[in-house]
């Protein structure tokens, strides 16, 4: 047994003991795929024209990203804490949400606040501003309520129904990482904050989030990844960023590796920059700690 043991021991052994064995050789392989890409785009004209050509697009996805992860955070924060209230009530709605969105594929819930709840929320809008014309009618009140009126479907624009589908689906994600975050929190610090004074609320604010932000931080900045990647979905309605500018790219010059190659190194470059910027964030907070 003893014998076995030292054997299977021995080739790891010899495998640490070569020097450049443990090197990060994926590293070195993204960089060189990187500097390859970029010498063609500097290099070849029709790099170089999709890669002009896909810049706003690369542009638009970060626009759409930044916005659907601040709704996202938003969502989360408020659902996650309604996940830990001990009031049914609150803890109903907020479960069911969560549950409701998780289930459902990201590409359908686009398709689904994109064409069937931002549409239902125009008439909605529209009718409260109807009702509002009687109400106020002859006062200052009454351009308020005209302009409620107005909307029309056509005005939400493809990127906003995007944004807020995508916003809408990574709520019920952060909610949860909001949720065991604050659950990891003792519950002997919000006592020791109530029995100070602070209301439920405070204790939360000054006590149990900033703790709280700090553990779910790696998390987060997954789903922030995750997001940036998740926002080609978009191309099903056909909004301008990074995928539906590149299929557009390739339908009309029909130069497929060009095309994607330049789309697969924006990617790539988008997420390493938000990984490192993730990465940096954790050691300044582990620092601040």
């Amino acid at each position: 047994m003893t014998e076995t043991t030292s054997e299977q021991r021995r080739p790891r052994a010899i495998i640490d003991s070569i020097p450049w064995a443990r090197l990060p050789w994926w590293g070195f392989i993204l960089i060189i795929s990187g500097l390859v890409i970029a010498y063609l785009i500097l290099a070849d004209s029709n790099y170089n024209a999709t890669f002009l050509f896909l810049v706003e697009g690369a542009i638009t996805t970060v626009r759409i990203t930044f916005f659907s992860y601040i709704l996202a955070l938003i969502l989360g924060l408020i659902t996650g804490i309604a996940r830990t209230s001990k009031n049914p009530i609150i803890y109903t709605i907020s479960t069911l949400y969560v549950e409701i969105v998780r289930g459902i594929p990201m590409i359908v819930l686009i398709l689904y606040v994109a064409f069937g709840i931002v549409p239902l929320l125009v008439t909605f809008t529209n009718w409260i501003g109807s009702l509002g014309l009687g109400i106020g009618s002859g006062t200052a009140l009454e351009p308020f309520f005209f302009g409620l009126t107005q909307y029309s479907i056509r005005n939400i624009s493809m990127e906003l129904r995007g944004i807020l589908a995508l916003g809408f689906g990574y709520g019920a994600y952060e909610a949860e990482i909001f949720r065991a975050g604050i659950q990891a929190i003792g519950k002997g610090q919000i006592e020791a904050a109530r029995s100070l004074g602070m209301t439920y609320f405070q204790s939360l604010r000054f006590i149990v989030l900033p703790q709280a932000v700090r553990a779910v931080l790696p998390p987060l900045g997954n789903d922030f990844i995750s997001l940036l990647k998740d926002s080609a979905l978009l191309t099903v309605l056909a909004v301008s960023e990074l995928t539906q500018l590149g299929r557009q790219r390739r339908a009309s010059t029909f130069r497929v590796f060009e095309t994607f190659n330049v789309v697969v190194f924006l990617y790539l470059m988008l997420t390493l920059v938000l990984s490192g910027g993730v990465r940096y964030l954790e050691r300044k907070m582990k620092i601040e700690d």
